[in-house]
């Protein structure tokens, strides 16, 4: 290993020349070291210059130089009781500064690495004293102690533990990243006679270090039962050495196992002395160590006591001096004591059949702060090349706002290892964006995490935890849907139905899971929601497609033209009413060998045309459709005769290939959208004229009788405007649209209810109230309005006959 060299002498090493190498590896760089650094014919193994201690050492065959800090050593020496001194077998200065700096995401990190590995050394000596009963002794149960000192700015952790002799201590202590957990299970399985199944945590090695985050001196002090002496190991955090030394305070003496003193530094020995901070961090990270974990905590007590009662006012005391009188009171008095910091039990380790539903709502209540019941949950252990337990939710209610859609990081799922908590912040290892509202527990033996714990590894055996954690979830969302009650799943629809949505844009893995579970309302069933296995069942036996229709509301869906000749046929047309909704069924295409038919757009197919009138209705409207088209020019791609209209006298559909009317709404409607991609994307519009509907017939009159007219003209213009709006799209200019309708209000009501020249616009002709008193209501049948209608329409006033 290489030598080390102090971090206080940084600066010294750089004043060395440069053709002066630190470590001499023949005998050429040998004399240049002497000759820079030594004075000539003064060479020795051992030397002090400007308070540095200079030793060279001969490792395999290499002269190695080693510099000790005489400051240090003097630091060593006013200790308490002397000590022997030893080297780190590492790069200690920079391995400690990165554990310190680097290593860890948290502080907070420390106290589960440091309760981690006293879980281990009690695991260690239970286990050994299945054959040697002997190290158990008389030194009480296995249990751990942690006592905050807030006014001193101390920490200590105790354990009953298996303890260390000085050979371990400077073996795992000594030497960063070794483990002696790691040795412990090889041995283990080197030895298959003993067994190898056991709940050791720690592997990696540094996890002690780990207390150098918040303390600027450690001090342990361990007891093994297999020696006699207590051994007190002691490094401060900037050294590159530590000190061993023996116990000989017998107030200080142990039993048996390990006790570890953190002395704080000045700005973490507020946050972290405090007796709630630490019980917090003890139920956050340790709370199902199978071990009991006692915290030092402050607690109060009502107790009763005698005191002398005052006289009242206007009473005098006795003359009696012996005669007093006594009143108890209840008096509350605070005091310190031990509390059991890990009082529940990790209900995934218990087999699913022996857990109570009430057991399993109470656990989620505690462990996710919630204080509704979940709608369902899954208990199920998995086997085979991985192996993990787990217990999965979905809760009550949803979230709030759309900020968890977005944000995955949603720390619903918590990780654990061998029952220690090690993270609940994922972006996207164990479960995809759009699950991200299930909650539950993970616990894994031997999942792939690095040296700190805190990060998952991108492996094989992650992608396959993640696949049987979706797959289990699915399952379960699955039974729910298959309750006999159906309120349940109406619920969960309501509240992470666009979670679902998202799934079919963003796993295409998973379509056949997420497609049985969508519901939505449709032409035949506008107040239960459907799902598409029940569209599919009333689908009649000549549709070939699915079809959707995506509006901004339900209202909107049940009026809009487009439907009109399909609710003739007794199609089912689905009501898309969500923003997310086309865009999901855009991505599933088909269902069951079904495609997902759009009636907005144009080439709509229903399966039953004629096709010999509908060559014959297409012949004797052509002139009409170029002649339109000529009226509006580029606002549409072309006018065609329409096969899915009833009613209404035209509308506007979508190319095949462009934006719908909602999407280009919802585009239209985004912060930062591109206006030259929503050109592009708009696609080209198609006006579908009603050959049977009056206006349609009027026009084509006024086609072939006067083409040229410019109350024509204008009747066209407001008809496409028209059918802009009721298809869906936002015109272009909405005031020019208004212009257009008062004009068309003004020629159609002009004076039809007798309004006299001389009233102005705003005027209005106040009838007598005597006289609205006197008349009376006038009964007038239907037929005498239609004659007077048709008597009001004469050729004078005829706008489509020619002079």
């Amino acid at each position: 290993m290489a030598p080390v060299l102090s971090r206080s002498l940084a600066t010294a090493s750089l004043a060395l020349p440069s053709s002066s190498p630190f470590i001499a590896r023949n005998t050429q760089r040998t004399s240049i070291f002497r000759s820079t650094l030594v004075p000539q014919n003064s060479f020795r193994k051992e030397f002090s210059c400007a308070g540095l201690n200079w030793k060279l050492q001969k490792r395999n065959n290499r002269i190695a130089v080693r510099c000790e800090a005489a400051v240090a050593e003097k630091e060593a020496s006013d200790r308490d009781a002397p000590g022997e001194k030893f080297e780190y077998q590492a790069e200690v200065s920079r391995l400690m500064d990165l554990i310190v700096h680097s290593l860890y995401s948290h502080k907070e990190v420390f106290l589960r690495e440091l309760v981690s590995n006293a879980s281990d050394a009690l695991d260690k000596l239970r286990f050994l004293s299945v054959t040697e009963p002997s190290l158990l002794g008389d030194a009480g149960g296995l249990e751990i102690r942690i006592k905050p000192d807030p006014d001193n700015g101390t920490i200590t952790i105790t354990d009953t533990g298996i303890g260390m002799t000085k050979e371990e201590l400077i073996d795992c202590l000594g030497t960063i990243a070794q483990s002696g957990t790691s040795k412990f299970l090889k041995a283990l399985k080197e030895n298959k006679d003993l067994g190898a199944d056991n709940g050791l945590i720690g592997q990696f090695g540094v996890g002690f270090y780990s207390a150098f985050l918040v303390a600027e001196r450690v001090v342990v002090s361990t007891k093994s039962p297999r020696s006699d002496k207590q051994y007190v190991w002691e490094a401060v955090a900037d050294s590159s050495s530590y000190v061993i030394r023996e116990e000989t305070d017998p107030e200080k003496l142990l039993r048996r196992g390990t006790q570890i003193t953190l002395y704080l530094r000045s700005d973490d020995k507020y946050e972290f002395s405090e007796p709630t901070k630490i019980q917090s961090l003890v139920k956050n990270y340790s709370q199902f160590v199978s071990f009991p974990i006692y915290t030092w905590q402050e607690k109060s007590r009502t107790v009763e006591v005698e005191e002398e009662e005052e006289p009242k006012e206007g009473e005098e005391p006795k003359a009696e001096q012996g005669e007093k009188t006594m009143k108890k009171k209840t008096k509350t008095e605070k005091y310190w004591d031990w509390e059991l910091a890990n009082e529940t039990k990790p209900i995934w380790m218990r087999n699913s059949k022996e857990v109570e539903k009430d057991e399993y709502y109470e656990f989620y209540k505690k462990a996710f702060n919630e204080f509704l019941e979940p709608i369902a949950y899954t208990h199920f252990t998995t086997e085979g090349e991985v192996e993990f337990r787990s217990i999965l939710y979905i809760p009550g209610m949803g979230p709030l706002n759309n900020e968890e859609v977005i944000n995955p990081k949603t720390k619903n799922i918590r990780l654990y290892v061998k029952r220690v908590f090690i993270s609940d912040d994922f972006d996207g290892e164990l479960f995809p964006r759009y699950l991200s509202f299930v909650k539950g527990v993970v616990d894994s033996d031997d999942l792939p995490l690095n040296v700190s714990r805190e990060i998952l590894q991108e492996s094989r055996i992650v992608r396959i935890m993640r696949k049987r954690l979706v797959r289990k979830a699915f399952d379960m969302i699955q039974d729910l849907s298959e309750r006999e009650d159906k309120e349940d799943y109406k619920k969960f629809w309501e509240n992470f139905g666009r979670f679902l949505k998202l799934g079919c844009i963003e796993d295409t893995g998973n379509h056949k899971r997420i497609t049985p579970l969508l519901r939505f309302y449709t032409s035949k069933s506008e107040e239960e929601l459907k799902s598409l296995d029940d569209y599919v069942e009333n689908m009649g036996e000549n549709q070939k497609a699915i079809y959707y229709l995506a509006t901004d509301s339900l209202k909107s869906a049940k009026t809009a033209p487009f439907l009109e000749k399909l609710v003739q046929k007794d199609i089912e047309v689905l009501y898309l009413i969500e923003p997310i909704d086309e865009v999901a069924i855009q991505n599933l295409q088909t269902y069951k060998e079904k495609k997902f038919v759009d009636i907005s757009k144009e080439d709509l197919e229903l399966g039953d045309e004629d096709e010999v009138k509908e060559r014959e209705t297409k012949q004797e409207y052509n002139v009409l459709c170029d002649w339109i088209k000529q009226q509006l020019g580029d606002k549409v791609a072309k006018v065609q005769v329409s096969k899915r209209l009833s009613s209404s006298p035209c509308v506007l559909v979508s190319g095949k290939f462009g934006w719908s009317a909602n999407m280009e709404r919802l585009m239209k409607a985004q912060a930062l959208g591109d206006t030259s991609s929503l050109e592009f994307m708009r696609g080209r519009r198609i006006l579908e004229v009603n050959p049977d509907h009056p206006i349609i017939k009027d026009l084509n009159a006024a086609c072939k009788n006067a083409s040229d007219s410019d109350d024509a003209k204008r009747a066209v213009d407001l008809l496409y405007d028209t059918a802009l709006i009721s298809s869906g799209f936002t015109p272009d200019s909405p005031a020019e649209l208004g212009n257009k309708i008062y004009e068309m209000m003004a020629l159609a009501l002009g004076g039809r209810w007798g309004r006299s020249e001389e009233e102005g616009p705003g005027s209005s002709a106040e009838p007598d109230a005597n006289t609205v008193e006197a008349s009376e209501p006038e009964v007038v049948e239907p037929s005498e309005v239609r004659t007077e209608s048709s008597d009001l329409w004469t050729t004078e006033n005829d706008p489509w006959t020619t002079d």
